[in-house]
């Protein structure tokens, strides 16, 4: 019997022949992700904005009352809510920014919270009341720059480690091509104003991990084929290294989605920003590793030399008292 192959063992594909325009498209996706984070803004969750959450369900609607229950909260005086659907059409989420003393009173803010869903019960008689958050702006503050940190202290951390076991030109690759995968991964957020919240940064640290993993076996194997074949170009080189290496992340993509994509379109609402963004995560730290990670090594001046070790006097030495020249 044989053994399904996705992958055939003679493929050759001239990945590095398109580089430049991939390498180009891939810029100008990053400038636009960024763009729209700074002009758009990310939609974020009560972990990182503050406030007061309050999530419902219209049971005996097809749509929740979007605009009308923006107007009723807004004549409670706590400032312009933000409410949006939250998973099925009739489910929302009611996000308002309560003032300091009252965000750090507990109290307070169940009181506030209580007057938001009392009110709209008097209203809609199939208003359900899901559960509400409540998150102090400066708790929220700490959120947004821990996990700022969290994010650079891993990307500093992978561009080292690789740069120590391999060369700095493939520290740089690997952080080039993390940055161009979580650029795009925010530009989604930002785009379609998903909600941002930890959840979020926990999909964007695993993929980091994801894209790390696949970019590190393409340079083991550019590592390998560098010592092997000394004389053959270096475009080619990487093009045979991201080949031999096609069927490993194929699969390993392949098995990833067929967990993701149940999740996706069946999971519950609550985790779906965060599978949406594993998933966007798999498609372009995949893309990444074969058009960012190895065609930046052309330009940052990787050779056939690169890891040929360095002979010393002494080696030399050796040599012509060994009669070896």
């Amino acid at each position: 019997m044989k053994l399904l192959k996705l992958v055939p063992d003679d493929t050759n594909i001239k990945f590095l022949k398109w580089r430049i325009p991939f390498f180009a498209v891939s810029l100008l996706l990053i400038a636009a992700s960024w763009a729209l984070v700074f002009t758009k803004g990310l939609n974020y969750g009560v972990d990182f904005a503050g406030g007061l959450e309050v999530r419902a369900t219209f049971t005996q609607s097809a749509e929740a009352p979007v605009g009308e229950l923006r107007e009723q909260v807004a004549t409670l005086g706590y400032g312009d809510p933000v409410v949006q659907r939250f998973g099925e059409d009739n489910q929302v989420s009611i996000r308002v920014r309560l003032p300091d003393e009252v965000s750090a009173d507990k109290e307070a803010a169940q009181e506030a919270a209580n007057e938001i869903v009392s009110t709209l019960q008097g209203e809609y008689s199939d208003f359900r009341l899901d559960g509400n958050d409540n998150v102090s702006g400066k708790v929220s503050g700490e959120f947004r720059e821990k996990a700022l940190l969290a994010l650079l202290a891993a990307m500093l951390a992978i561009a080292l480690y690789i740069w120590i076991r391999f060369e700095w030109q493939f520290g740089v690759g690997a952080l080039f091509a993390l940055f161009h995968d979580v650029s795009l991964t925010m530009g989604m957020f930002a785009l379609f104003q998903m909600e941002f919240s930890l959840q979020i940064i926990a999909a964007i640290l695993a993929i980091i991990g994801y894209s790390l993993n696949d970019t590190i076996v393409v340079y083991d194997r550019i590592r390998e084929n560098l010592k092997k074949f000394r004389k053959m170009p270096l475009p080619e080189l990487l093009d045979l290294s991201v080949n031999e290496t096609l069927a490993r992340t194929v699969m390993t993509s392949l098995t990833l989605l067929v967990a993701l994509i149940p999740l996706l379109f069946f999971g519950p609402a609550s985790l779906f920003g965060m599978v949406a963004g594993i998933t966007l995560g798999l498609f372009v730290g995949t893309y990444s590793s074969v058009y960012m990670a190895a065609p930046i090594l052309v330009w940052l001046g990787v050779t056939s030399d690169s890891f040929v070790p360095t002979e010393t006097v002494l080696d030399q030495q050796e040599k012509k008292a060994r009669g070896v020249v």
